[in-house]
């Protein structure tokens, strides 16, 4: 099976294919192909990749001495990898193309979280004005990619990271229909600490979970059939247990009924947040950007010794991880973070993305039938979208691809939060379709998270003064 990835220079690449070195079934991915358009961050993430397959068989390789001469079958080789910056050359002949673009980069993302901390809103890069202007500038790249698949590639499936997620795989799915599904690892990470704070192991239950990409809740936890989740929200010791616990605090836990997307901090303590990351020494896009540029630098050097480019890329991660949301937690007095982070995928509180990605190419790929929490169209699902709208909900996956499970109504909040965003996704859309400045101000206005017409007339120029693929929205 072949898989190619698109951002294939992108740092959380190592956790996929770590991820695949640990799959020895038949039918696994056997070649992987990394694009990326910065040949520079190829050779780096190539090289972490190329340790991490010596590393995996040193390990097989002691395990099988320790057994005795001859134990077991020998392991299977690692995927082999190819890199190239030709597009149409890496879909060629995909099974799976797996999507975790950044349009701009992290110089794109800095900007815009600088941009609308001086507005005194948010830039949060899937959240408010930032994630507008990341669409605005990503979805046009989404749909000539989904357009390219569709022609080179035309029996695969496209598993789309790329964010802002629920936004970019509605527009893939434009061109692609139900071959393209987006995934995220919040929920999952969520249900897994949830159903550790009630004592249970996180395979032996089922999430309700429903929403819009970053922007949904849990609503029920079944153990045995029976839903645990009135139990937790009456326990302030096991709600201060875990991570969004301790970030929106029991009492709002209970008003609410359900335990929301660690997201939903930004818009249930909006002013805290802005307040906290206008504060902050540096913004998490011109963190990561620093950071990065160091650990490309350090994996790109000439004559790097063997596991170098894997150490230096396990210690960027490990201060990734610690980092992530710091700002909202420090604003809600949560304290230090569970462990995973859902920007690099790994870590026991997230799940880890790769994890979802793989079961989900499992699931089609051999109709091994699984439950995930993905990102699909609505279908009749939630009665207050339309049959197109991709929504965050448990689906049934088999070789046919993703089937959303029916589920209760949305309470009436929640019916405003999720109706408004999209809303926000659909002027997105129609903005990058064709051209409008009318819609890319109604986008940015319409955000739950932007208080001003003005504001979002400043923004859009701002953003289109920074960002030289918005200028004709200007």
């Amino acid at each position: 099976m072949r898989l190619t990835i698109l951002g294939g220079g992108g740092f959380r690449v190592p956790l996929v294919y770590g991820a695949l070195l640990g799959d020895h079934a038949e039918g696994r991915v056997s070649h992987v192909t990394l694009y990326d358009a910065d040949p520079g961050r190829l050779t780096a993430v190539s090289r972490v990749l190329a340790d991490q397959a010596a590393a995996a068989a040193d390990a097989a390789a002691a395990r099988r001495a320790e057994a005795g001469t001859g134990a077991g079958p020998a392991p299977r080789p690692a995927p082999a990898v190819a890199t190239t910056t030709d597009l149409d050359e890496a879909l060629r002949g995909a099974d799976f193309v797996f999507s975790a673009i950044r349009v701009g980069g992290l110089d794109g993302r800095a900007a815009d979280e600088r941009i609308a901390l001086a507005e005194g809103v948010l830039g949060q890069e899937t959240v408010g004005a930032g994630g507008v202007a990341y669409g605005l500038r990503t979805v046009p790249v989404a749909r000539e990619i989904a357009r390219a698949v569709a022609r080179l590639a035309p029996d695969a499936w496209v598993i789309n990271f790329t964010n802002p997620a629920g936004l970019v795989t509605e527009a893939m799915a434009e061109v692609l229909g139900d071959r393209v599904i987006g995934i995220c690892d919040s929920p999952v990470g969520l249900g897994r600490r949830v159903a550790r704070a009630l004592g249970a192991r996180p395979q032996d239950t089922w999430i309700d979970y429903v929403g819009l990409n970053h922007l949904g809740w849990l609503r029920g936890l079944r153990i045995d059939g029976r839903d645990e989740l009135p139990r937790l929200l009456a326990d302030a010791a096991a709600l201060r247990s875990f991570e969004e616990g301790r970030l929106f605090g029991a009492d709002w836990l209970r008003s609410l009924g359900a335990i929301p997307n660690e997201y939903l901090h930004y818009y249930y303590f909006n002013r805290d947040a802005v307040r906290a990351y206008q504060a902050a020494e540096q913004t998490r896009g011109a963190f990561l950007r620093d950071q990065q540029r160091g650990f490309y630098a350090e994996a790109g050097r000439d004559a790097l010794p063997p596991g170098a480019a894997l150490a230096a890329w396990d210690r960027t991660r490990a201060e990734r991880e610690a980092t992530y949301m710091a700002e909202n937690r420090e604003a809600a007095g949560a304290g230090a973070r569970d462990g995973g982070d859902p920007e690099s995928g790994s870590g026991s509180g997230s799940g880890g993305y790769e994890e979802v990605a793989l079961a989900l190419m499992r699931a089609i790929a051999r109709d091994e039938r699984t439950t995930l929490v993905l990102n699909v169209r609505n279908r009749s699902t939630l009665s207050v979208l339309d049959a197109e709208a991709v929504i965050e909900v448990p689906c049934l996956v088999d070789a046919n691809g993703a089937h959303p499970v029916a589920v209760d109504p949305l309470p009436l909040h929640a019916v405003g939060l999720v109706t408004a965003v999209k809303a926000v996704e659909r002027a997105v859309l129609a903005a990058t379709a064709g051209g409008s400045r009318a819609e890319a101000v109604k986008a940015f206005a319409l955000h739950p998270l932007v208080d001003s017409v003005g504001v979002a007339r400043r923004l859009l120029d701002a953003y289109a003064a920074a960002h030289p693929g918005l200028g004709h929205l200007r």
